[in-house]
């Protein structure tokens, strides 16, 4: 008899070979796609109960989002029909998946930061027009949050 050990291939050892078995999740209405550098991803709706939406794409369209394509993104997985108005596009029910730098949205909410700041601003103009120097007005702009009374 000879004295040669059998072994089991090194290949069985893996890790994926002890690896712990995965758990299900549901899974997401809305896929992300995998973040490219210099780019904002956000879904965009061009229909609401089949009834297409050409207001609002257009006007998303024009603010500076643009389709993303399809064939840009593999990991998105879709199924269904695909003849709908944007070829190699990546919709699910009604949204459109789009992308625009980021300096776009850096400045589209640096420009509504500024609307609310002059908003805020023409409030308290309009508040302190009734005040009185004999019962001044009290502004202060500091607000709490308790919960309960931690019994």
């Amino acid at each position: 008899m000879s004295d040669i050990q059998t072994r089991a291939k090194r290949e069985t050892e893996s890790r994926e070979a002890v690896a712990r078995p995965k758990h299900w999740m549901p899974p997401q209405l809305l896929p992300d796609p995998h973040p490219e550098p210099g780019y904002a991803f956000r879904w965009i709706r061009i229909s609401t109960l089949n009834k297409e939406d050409p207001t609002n794409i257009s006007s998303k369209l024009r603010e500076g989002w643009e389709p993303v394509k399809a064939s840009d993104h593999p990991e998105i997985r879709l199924f269904g029909s695909t003849n709908g108005q944007f070829l190699d596009s990546v919709e699910v029910g009604g949204l459109l998946l789009c992308k625009t730098p980021v300096e776009f949205t850096e400045q589209r909410d640096a420009y509504y930061r500024k609307q609310a700041e002059a908003q805020m601003a023409s409030v308290d103009n309009t508040f302190m027009r009734e005040n009185d120097p004999r019962m001044p007005m009290f502004k202060e702009r500091k607000s709490t949050v308790s919960f309960g009374k931690g019994l």
